[in-house]
């Protein structure tokens, strides 16, 4: 195997990440099989049940945009320089100073123009260096057991907070990660619905429309049809309080499909130029498609989608980027990606700024661990969990801070040390969620939403 090829294979556990099948969210032969029968089957499933309601807390964001970086972003490269480690450790990139006086990795020009706006975390501590195991962590803040599955955080909100206005209240862009664990415990029903799609300009959502062979009235008809039928099954039927459940879901699925609100939040046709430059759509990175031709990566439009979602109301969207397990040439590998990144970061801040939106909005920059601090013989880094880096900004947290710190070489933490579930018990909370309120797995077994403490430093 060339070098080349090595540089794009990553290690064979984040190589084999399944795609899950995506909620199909439409109509499916013209209200044969549709979201509203979805709905009404996930519904059926009631595993995942209350057990105390938790304590009251005052909600200071209302919604979540998760930009997941999966393979393990590096550190060094990006939020955490070490300039003044020896050159196997700080590695070939240099360093740029902040508008708060900070020092990042010159690979993130844009986002040090937006640093009072946003806070560093430099300590943040996982527990397992493997692919599947950490993502299943970051996702649900539990590792994975052969007892219980734990359901993601983005299933948590939609459970704890429900929908806020028309849209779904857990949107994954353009699918949850594969390794990141599902609902869990909880009914089917608090899953993501996703897009199956990269957004780009005139993409369509799958199954997201009335077929073009059904008119509105028709779809009508079709509805009024199906009505009365429940109707006479509501007559007969020995558990009404189902039949309610699915009328519910039959309402949702209706309104999706024919609200243009909805539509439109999926939608990039009415995105001004200058929306898509803020983003940096027109950024490619410094490397060649194999036709010879500088491309951009289509991080721009899923932030977009994303700010356009959560002003919808959807209360948590997350979306992946890039592939960032460098093992071997950790520059050649990921410096393609990294302008893209910086560009989106900077971009989805300022616009959710500028729109009001921030203070209400968490924007949380996610890997499932770091990189090692020394560079190994093949010039890559390996995985490293024992202390790494993420971004968090919006929705009450601090601006302009850099919490916790690492030691001299990246390796462990040396102030604030952020174990991940102290981060997620403090998004919970400023959600409004008390994260130590106890969920019913198996209807018997009480679960606490994640064991973890709050970080105080961390609120504004």
């Amino acid at each position: 195997m060339n070098s080349s090829t090595k540089l794009h294979q990553g290690c064979a556990g984040f190589r084999a990440m399944p795609r899950r099948q995506a909620i199909q969210a439409g109509v499916l032969g013209a209200l044969g099989l549709s979201m509203g029968d979805l709905f009404r089957l996930q519904a059926a499933d009631k595993s995942g049940m209350t057990m105390a309601s938790g304590k009251k807390l005052a909600a200071r964001a209302k919604s979540v945009i998760q930009i997941h970086l999966p393979g393990g972003f590096q550190q060094h490269e990006s939020f955490d320089p070490k300039p003044e480690a020896p050159v196997d450790i700080r590695g070939a990139s240099g360093v740029i100073k902040t508008k708060t006086g900070e020092i990042l990795s010159d690979n993130f020009p844009m986002t040090a123009k937006i640093a009072d706006k946003v806070t560093l975390l430099r300590s943040v501590v996982g527990r397992v260096p493997d692919h599947g195991i950490a993502s299943y962590h970051l996702h649900t803040g539990y590792t994975p057991t052969a007892v219980i599955d734990y359901p993601q955080m983005g299933s948590i909100i939609s459970h704890e907070l429900g929908q806020r206005g028309e849209l779904p209240p857990y949107v994954a862009i353009p699918g949850k990660n594969g390794f990141g664990g599902g609902t869990g415990f909880l009914s089917s029903t608090y899953g993501p619905f996703e897009l199956n799609a990269d957004p780009m300009k005139g993409y369509k959502v799958q199954d997201f429309s009335i077929p073009g062979n059904v008119s509105l009235e028709r779809f009508d008809q079709r509805q009024a049809a199906r009505q009365l039928v429940e109707k006479r099954l509501r007559a007969l039927e020995s558990d009404p309080e189902l039949l309610s459940t699915m009328d519910d879901f039959y309402k949702q699925a209706y309104t999706l499909l024919t609200s243009e609100r909805a539509q439109a939040a999926f939608t990039l046709d009415d995105v001004s130029e200058a929306d898509f430059q803020l983003y940096g759509s027109h950024v490619t990175g410094g490397v060649k498609g194999p036709d010879g031709k500088y491309h951009t990566k289509g991080l721009a439009e899923k932030l977009i989608i994303a700010r356009k979602l959560v002003e919808s109301g959807v209360r948590f969207v997350t979306t992946t980027y890039g592939s960032w397990d460098c093992h071997v040439d950790v520059k050649k590998s990921t410096l393609d990606q990294m302008a893209p990144l910086d560009h989106g970061i900077a971009g989805l801040i300022t616009d959710l700024d500028q729109r009001g939106l921030l203070d209400s909005t968490i924007v949380w920059v996610t890997s499932e661990f770091g990189r090692t601090p020394k560079i190994n013989k093949d010039s890559g880094r390996d995985h490293h969990s024992r202390c790494y880096s993420m971004l968090i900004a919006g929705g009450g947290f601090t601006r302009g801070q850099v919490y916790g710190s690492s030691d001299s070489t990246g390796a462990e933490p040396a102030r604030d040390a952020l174990p991940l579930e102290d981060l997620l018990f403090t998004i919970y909370h400023q959600l409004g969620i008390d994260a130590n309120k106890e969920l019913l797995a198996f209807g018997t077994r009480p679960i606490e939403i994640v064991l973890g403490k709050l970080a105080p430093g961390l609120i504004a």
